[in-house]
């Protein structure tokens, strides 16, 4: 290594992925620097007492379903430096109208049990899925490479997912329940549910349900960033906070820059330095729906009307698949929903440490055009009450994070997108471009939630950006 070369690696970014992207490259025997704009680590993982003293809340991602299976953090020993994770006794609660729920457990037959009419449809699709979870998860997480490394697994899962939610859903089910139930998993995707490849998003989360679960981490999502950072320190990584990078002469010498930032970002740190057509791709790199969240500090648990939803940690808010469907197309025609689909988190119901004794939290959000600037408090919550009636009597305190507060809180999310870009078919496979992880200038890499396998809190993003970076500088991994 040459002399004037400070760090092998500068990483510009301490979320999930950022950190994941250093601790990969330090493993290797790299010296990392992690530079963050803000005073504390974390992107979307951070946990703040938002509404009142001793009540803890999840700025953005609180459910940890595709962190759990990721085979990076699997593959560290983050519950040694204080990763804890929870498990609610249900998964994901779907509540219907006229007082009726499916609850999603770890048991497909259990699930299906309760889909009548469609519980061997639910089962025929399931089953082989989840038994084969390990062979789809990987090749999903690799960066959706082709062909894929199990090439039988994932196309057992790929080409039903290649479909519009719309369509899988009217040709596998006949009752509302199971199309409510998969319009809910697929309202992920952050798509109108008549786009290509949204029943992959909806799949995707009912196998990583039956698979795995969606557990939190105990004490709040920062507990996962925590982890990654005392791993990275411990391995003689460094961190620095409060250190914005405006240019990339601010950096000191390197012999690789792994941005955990949106494209757009990456274009104002690096402007003329990235050659002029790859650059005009970044710039037309497109964002999806921006996002409107309430937190709740609230005076007991949620009364809900369905028996068994109190249950699980994770509660998707939208009635049947019409309903969800026609709010998420709204929302990409640039309107807001009245009956908007909202996705809810119960937390301290299953993590006392959340709240003070008899004290609860809870956190909601809904889809919203890009940048929008409307309040969508009541909509939500007219959306909770509608399946839990009396919950505005137990709101101690609300904060509301508008689309303008997520990018503040998060330069990354630009307009409110939490996504890091749209998930669409056009760039699902080419994100941000063809080439993913590299760009043309040598040694410059991206590994934000704007490559694949895209939004989550997996680090899948900046392990498969760091393992680019050392294989080009000829750098061996075991």
């Amino acid at each position: 290594m040459r002399s004037s070369v400070e760090y092998d690696a500068i990483v510009i970014g301490a979320g999930p992925n950022g950190l994941a992207a250093a601790v990969t490259l330090a493993q290797a025997g790299c010296s990392v620097l992690v530079l963050e704009a803000k005073s504390t680590i974390g992107g979307g993982c951070r946990t703040q007492e938002l509404t009142l003293p001793g009540y803890l809340h999840d700025v953005c991602a609180a459910i940890h379903s595709t962190g759990r299976l990721s085979p990076v953090f699997r593959s560290l020993p983050l519950e040694q430096y204080g990763l804890e994770w929870i498990y609610s006794p249900v998964e994901v609660a779907h509540p219907m109208d006229g007082d009726q729920a499916v609850l999603v457990t770890q048991s497909v037959e259990e699930t299906a049990h309760q889909l009548g009419v469609d519980a061997s449809s639910y089962s025929r699709l399931m089953t082989p899925l989840v038994r084969q979870h390990e062979e789809i998860i990987v090749d999903i997480y690799a960066g959706m490479r082709i062909p894929p490394r199990h090439i039988m697994a994932t196309t057992r899962f790929g080409l039903p997912s290649l479909l519009p939610a719309e369509t899988l859903a009217h040709l596998r089910f006949k009752g509302e329940k199971a199309r409510g139930l998969f319009a809910g998993m697929a309202g992920h995707a952050v798509l109108p549910l008549n786009s290509l490849a949204t029943s992959g998003v909806g799949l995707m989360f009912l196998i990583l349900a039956h698979a795995v679960g969606w557990p939190m981490a105990k004490g709040g999502s920062q507990k996962i960033v925590d982890a990654l950072a005392a791993y990275l320190l411990s391995l003689g990584g460094e961190i620095r906070t409060d250190n914005e990078v405006k240019s990339m002469d601010e950096l000191p010498a390197s012999r690789c820059v792994l941005f955990d930032t949106t494209p757009w970002q990456m274009v104002k740190i690096m402007g003329e330095q990235l050659p002029s057509a790859y650059r005009r791709r970044l710039e037309g790199f497109r964002h999806g729906p921006g996002v409107f969240k309430l937190d709740y500090a609230l005076d007991g648990p949620i009364p809900w009307a369905a028996e068994g939803v109190a249950r699980a940690a994770t509660v998707h808010l939208g009635g049947t698949f019409g309903e969800i469907a026609a709010a998420e197309k709204a929302v990409w025609r640039g309107e807001h929903a009245e009956r908007p689909y909202v996705l809810l988190v119960q937390q301290s119901p299953f993590d006392p440490s959340r709240a003070p004794e008899g004290k609860h939290t809870a956190w909601a959000y809904c889809h919203v055009p890009f940048g929008s600037t409307t309040d969508a408090t009541s909509q939500i919550e007219n959306q909770i009450e509608r399946f839990a009636p009396g919950f505005r009597e137990r709101i101690l305190m609300r904060h509301v994070h508008s689309p303008a507060n997520m990018e503040a809180y998060n330069a990354n999310y630009i307009g409110g997108d939490i996504t890091g870009g749209a998930m669409d078919l056009g760039q699902m496979f080419t994100r941000p471009t063809v080439s993913t992880y590299r760009t043309p200038v040598r040694g410059i890499y991206i590994c934000s939630s704007s490559t694949p396998p895209g939004p989550g809190v997996h680090g899948m993003c900046g392990y498969n950006a760091a393992q680019a970076a050392l294989k080009d500088m000829k750098i061996k991994t075991v």
